[in-house]
């Protein structure tokens, strides 16, 4: 079905919430242009002729990387009018979104970009039939966005040889907390929350600071929506279904691990009040 309409926007998500979560803001700061290759692909896929980059005003870096990069491609005549003298138009500007929460929800983030207060509305109509202005707008998140240039390059079968059949690919997260080694990493989708804390995390650390594989207790992830892996989840493999079937979710990509000197109440109540409170 296509919607036909005389506008049509292309939105990228940054709006990156998530307490522990920074996997957009170094796809922004890194490689801004796999991004705006994304958001030409979307565009020429759906025929949009402008597009908004929302990013959180808390990654000043992610912002001006993107707005050089914005200005370089159009230079390039990558960007803006006449795009390799096809005849398309495709315009980009950047949103600098306030650090609401509830911003990371499509609808909340498209009412924000249109200068109203980031609240959810009731779906459908979906953003693909009413969403920008009341345009038909693609929404997806920066990591969708950039992998979109690579999957086109190598194709969809060798995408496909990485991760599990219903969730192929790869996905980024960000590990911290009470692991050795903190930060960034990109793993087949299907990998085990053993394999990542105790291999690629270099195990959990104890409340004396010393590598104690025994001292774990817990793996927060998906955010303060998302939910609490503990001992019995270790072999779970990290994939859409496996963890939607314990009641949990992959969300943004967050790991938070914890040691036994956390306490489960603290953790639950920290997690609800930020909810609350966003």
């Amino acid at each position: 079905l296509v919607n036909k309409s005389d506008k049509k926007y292309v939105i990228c998500n940054g709006d990156e919430g998530d307490p522990g979560a920074f996997m957009d803001r170094s796809i922004f700061e890194g490689n801004p242009h796999s991004v705006i290759e994304g958001m030409l692909i979307a565009a020429k896929a759906i025929e949009a002729d402008e597009g908004y980059v929302y990013v959180r005003v808390e990654y000043p870096l992610a912002v001006k990387r993107m707005r050089k990069a914005i200005n370089d491609a159009e230079a390039m005549g990558f960007l803006g009018k006449n795009v390799f003298g096809s005849g398309k138009d495709f315009y980009i500007h950047i949103k600098e979104g306030a650090g609401a929460f509830v911003c990371g929800e499509e609808t909340a983030l498209i009412a924000s970009i249109e200068g109203k207060r980031g609240m959810p509305k009731p779906k459908p109509p979906f953003p693909a039939v009413k969403g920008l202005f009341d345009k038909p707008t693609t929404i997806n998140n920066v990591e969708t966005l950039a992998t979109v240039p690579q999957i086109i390059l190598t194709g969809a079968e060798t995408y496909r040889e990485v991760g599990t059949e219903n969730s192929p690919g790869t996905k980024t997260f960000a590990l911290t907390g009470n692991v050795a080694n903190t930060g960034l990493i990109e793993v087949p989708f299907g990998t085990t929350v053993r394999e990542i804390i105790f291999n690629i995390g270099g195990g959990v650390v104890n409340a004396e600071g010393k590598i104690d594989n025994s001292d774990f207790k817990l793996c927060q992830i998906g955010g303060p929506s998302g939910g609490c892996l503990t001992e019995e989840h270790l072999d779970i493999p990290l994939d859409f279904d496996s963890l939607s079937s314990i009641g949990a979710m992959v969300g943004s990509g967050g790991l938070v691990v914890m040691n036994k000197s956390a306490c489960i109440v603290q953790v639950a109540k920290f997690f609800m009040q930020f909810t609350q409170n966003e």
